[in-house]
């Protein structure tokens, strides 16, 4: 028997910030249910997103929901995209930098592979690789 982790984004806008990675990873939205789905919901909430999941860069799963606290993230966890072409890893760390912050720009590095990290525009870490 065995385990899958699955990244799962709380987000202060769960629809644009998934609709960002798919516009920059490429992938498509595949589930999305709203809190208005359930029996109860208060007005305000009903457009809310309950669970939304999503695959991006291929075949990688990614979910998101909307947060009712205010959300931060930290560099205490990073998303890690590794890559088999130095081309399509310089553009997802292009396009993930779009209103984001860069903070090591994707390079060669002393152990032979390339690296970059990003910050996006919603707060969460990336560590783009091609090794």
């Amino acid at each position: 028997m065995g385990a899958q982790i699955h990244s799962y984004l709380m987000s202060e806008d769960a629809r644009g910030q998934a609709n960002f990675y798919v516009e920059s990873l490429g992938g498509e939205i595949q589930f999305l249910t709203t809190f208005g789905e359930m029996p109860g919901t208060p007005e305000a909430m009903k457009d809310k997103v309950m669970h939304l999941a999503l695959t991006i860069a291929g075949t990688n799963k990614l979910m998101l929901s909307d947060s009712f606290e205010p959300v931060s993230y930290n560099r205490n966890i990073s998303l890690t995209l590794n890559y088999d072409d130095v081309s399509e890893a310089a553009a997802a760390y292009a396009k993930l930098s779009e209103g984001g912050e860069s903070k090591y720009p994707l390079a060669l590095q002393p152990w032979g592979a390339y690296y970059g990290e990003v910050v996006d525009k919603f707060g969460v870490t990336w560590m783009i690789t091609k090794q």
